[in-house]
């Protein structure tokens, strides 16, 4: 075979093998344009047609009134119940460090493993007192707590709605959210009324007549 007829037929060879790789497969479903929208104008196109069809005002005053009522009666804590009998225990706030406390020039203040009551520093210069609101007879039962205590008393509601409770009362009645304290006061039914007895909380859970 001539010279000629080799870089011919190489050619041809090397022609072939690109085709092959450049054989179409087909289409797999259907096929669009390229022209996607900038999501911000997206956003604001939404936006703009809610508010024509009215649909972002019901919305906004759905938001509002949600709001409101979460404001005006929180969510109330899970797992007490009403106190239908008495029952007395204490509890010690004591706790360990569990890392040392240093100060600015990183010299030790209080060495990690060192037990400490807020009691000794601090007292318990008021009787708190937890109620659920939306039970009439704790409500009753908490006004005449207040009254024996001479009004040295926190109200700490777990259910109901203490801006209502305050207008009633012309006093500030506090929510103890998501229940963080009875819960690390062991507190199972209400009322309950903690109390400082040296370094240690008494807690009386009061029976509801």
């Amino acid at each position: 075979m001539s010279p000629l007829a080799r870089i011919i037929l190489v050619g041809a060879i090397l022609g072939a093998s690109a085709a092959a790789r450049a054989e179409s497969l087909g289409t797999i479903g259907p096929t669009y344009p390229i022209a996607e929208q900038h999501l911000l104008d997206h956003i604001m196109a939404k936006l703009r047609e809610k508010e024509r069809s009215g649909e972002l005002k019901q919305l906004q005053e759905q938001a509002q009134a949600r709001a409101t009522q979460s404001v005006r009666s929180p969510k109330p804590v899970p797992g007490l119940r009403r106190a239908d009998t008495a029952r007395t225990y204490y509890f010690d706030p004591s706790f360990t460090l569990d890392r040392n406390v240093v100060d600015e020039n990183g010299q030790v203040l209080f060495p990690a493993g060192l037990r400490k009551n807020p009691l000794d520093v601090v007292s318990l210069s008021k009787h708190l007192l937890f109620f659920d609101a939306r039970d009439p007879r704790q409500v009753q039962r908490a006004r005449e707590l207040i009254d024996t205590y001479q009004g040295r008393v926190k109200p700490i509601l777990v259910g109901g709605s203490y801006l209502d409770l305050m207008k009633a009362w012309n006093r500030q009645v506090f929510y103890d959210q998501e229940g963080a304290l009875v819960r690390k006061l062991g507190i199972t039914a209400v009322p309950a009324i903690v109390s400082q007895e040296g370094n240690r909380l008494r807690i009386d859970e009061v029976v509801v007549k």
